[in-house]
């Protein structure tokens, strides 16, 4: 493509091999565009709410996902369009700062592309209609604000925190035990959580998961869980007031750097080395009990002479325990990772108070859990389940379900779910449109109707009668100007969610509507695609 001027000085584009290249310009290409956007948007909206549907997704090597969750559900989709893929960006930036809300802000954004598509019917310019959402969703965003609600919570009250996090669980497929893995979740954050600056590390949780068992097994341990089992089968299973030695070091002769090649002609000479060996591991393996180690884990393998060994030496060993999983215990135990056997000392070692091997099921699927450490910031959440499916499925809402709470930590207000504050919003947005005079009017009124999105797919998703249920609702919440009021998804009898307990996280909320107005003002703004051909 290449820019020219005609002789008025205008400028006017060369394409190159103009026949091979399909273009859309003006009307046809914001048409276009929303059409993509609104596609993307109908595939997830039926998976919305409590009685949302999963969907399940086949990748090309024929591994099968079954999920709920958006971003995973458009992560794993393959999307050709360049305006689809703006929308699974859109779930991945939502997913990445708050966690929680893939699905909605998808469904949103593509309520607002619908809204625009008809008032770009009506001859509005898309630059007045991406104004008037702009102007739209910073009212929205206030009126959240104010009807927001602030709770306290502490150490002995976590109640707020859980019910929050049941209400991001009960939308996915292990609703029927969310009370307990909410308990979970909340309780893992707090065990890593640093309240006086508000803050958690994430990173300091491991989501462990087995399958075996069924879901109400699923347990919460102060401690790390390696998925290894004791180097030789002899050694002991329990180990009470463990000091461990962490190695990055193997148990091995020393290699020359050179090529080298020994040559053995006689018994004596082939005595001789392995004797020399035999010395090598005999060394290594009495600066472990030297320094007064009484389990050593070692990134690297040791060969089967070391292993004798370290069981005669009543030293028990775990081997080829991964980089990630030796940082953890590192920090949980309170140790050091010590990359050479010279640098072994005693205050490098990690305490725990318990480390035992416990085995699974009627296989030989043994698992490493080292509990009561010196440092217990670093807890594991260990999940049972009848499949892997529902294993990784459990994984994914638990990660939701963790970000709730963190988000809780750093901020905690909430506003109430159920669609509640998205009619409230709209109600507000209806309001304010009277005062702006111009054409994005229009637009303000049109984001106030788009935002009826969410909790209309909430009630068609619980098989209620949308347009019945919403009116019904938006007109209680006008009448008794209380915006508690959502969609009975339940079907408890009662619209109102404070008393069905049902929290969203207030950040989690204005986030949505921010990143959805973004991404549709984009897609409005674009009237010119030029696509390659097809061959």
């Amino acid at each position: 493509m290449a820019l020219a001027f005609d002789e008025f000085g205008r400028p006017f584009i060369i394409l190159k091999e103009q026949e091979q290249k399909s273009r859309l310009r003006g009307l046809d290409a914001q048409k276009a565009n929303i059409s993509a956007g609104k596609a993307v948007a109908r595939i997830l909206r039926t998976s919305l709410g409590p009685k949302g549907m999963d969907k399940m997704l086949q990748s090309p090597d024929g591994d099968v996902t079954i999920t709920n969750d958006g971003a995973t559900i458009l992560d794993q989709m393959d999307v050709d369009n360049q305006i689809a893929k703006l929308m699974v960006e859109l779930s991945r930036s939502q997913d990445y700062e708050i966690g929680d809300g893939t699905t909605g802000v998808v469904v949103m954004a593509g309520a607002l592309l619908e809204k625009a598509e008809r008032l770009l019917e009506r001859g509005i310019h898309p630059i007045r209609i991406a104004e008037g959402y702009e102007m739209a969703s910073r009212i929205a965003v206030e009126h959240l604000e104010r009807v927001a609600n602030k709770f306290e919570f502490d150490e002995s009250n976590l109640e707020p925190l859980i019910q929050t996090c049941m209400t991001t669980l009960s939308s996915k497929i292990v609703n029927r035990c969310k009370r307990s893995l909410a308990e979970i979740a909340v309780k893992a954050v707090l065990a890593v959580a640093d309240l006086a600056r508000k803050d958690v590390n994430l990173d300091l949780i491991k989501v462990e998961g087995k399958v075996g068992g069924k879901l109400e097994d699923t347990e919460l341990i102060y401690g790390i869980v390696v998925d290894k089992d004791m180097s030789h089968p002899q050694m002991p299973k329990q180990i009470e007031d463990a000091k461990i030695a962490i190695l990055t070091c193997p148990f091995e002769p020393p290699k020359p750097k050179t090529k080298h090649k020994v040559d053995i002609d006689t018994v004596e000479k082939f005595q001789t080395l392995r004797l020399q060996e035999q010395k090598y591991f005999d060394d290594m393996v009495q600066k472990c009990k030297d320094v007064g180690a009484t389990l050593v884990i070692c990134q690297w393998g040791f060969d089967d002479e070391a292993n004798h060994l370290l069981m005669h030496r009543n030293l028990p060993a775990v081997r080829w325990v991964g980089g990630v999983e030796l940082e953890l215990i590192a920090i949980a135990t309170g140790g050091r990772i010590v990359p050479r056997f010279q640098e072994l000392s005693p205050e490098k070692l990690g305490k725990a108070g318990m480390v035992r091997e416990k085995s699974f099921g009627t296989t030989k699927d043994r698992m490493l859990y080292i509990e009561h450490c010196a440092n217990s910031r670093a807890v594991t959440i260990f999940i049972r389940g009848g499949n892997k499916m529902i294993i990784e499925e459990t994984k994914r809402s638990l990660h939701d379900a963790l970000c709730v709470a963190r988000n809780l930590i750093r901020n905690n207000s909430i506003v109430y779910g159920g669609g509640s504050a998205e009619i409230s919003c709209s109600i507000a947005v209806e309001a304010a449109a009277d005062r702006y005079p111009g054409v994005e009017q229009y637009a303000i009124r049109a984001f106030g109707d788009a935002l009826e999105a969410i909790p209309m797919a909430l009630a068609e998703n619980s098989g209620l009668q949308p347009i019945e249920t919403l009116s019904a609702v938006k007109s209680q919440q006008i009448k008794d100007n209380n915006p508690h009021f959502g969609i009975d998804c339940n079907d408890v009898g009662t619209n109102d969610m404070r008393e069905q307990n049902v929290f969203e996280t207030l950040i989690g909320k204005q986030q949505q509507l921010l990143l959805a107005t973004q991404v549709v003002k984009m897609i409005l703004k674009i009237d010119d695609v030029i696509s390659p051909s097809e061959y």
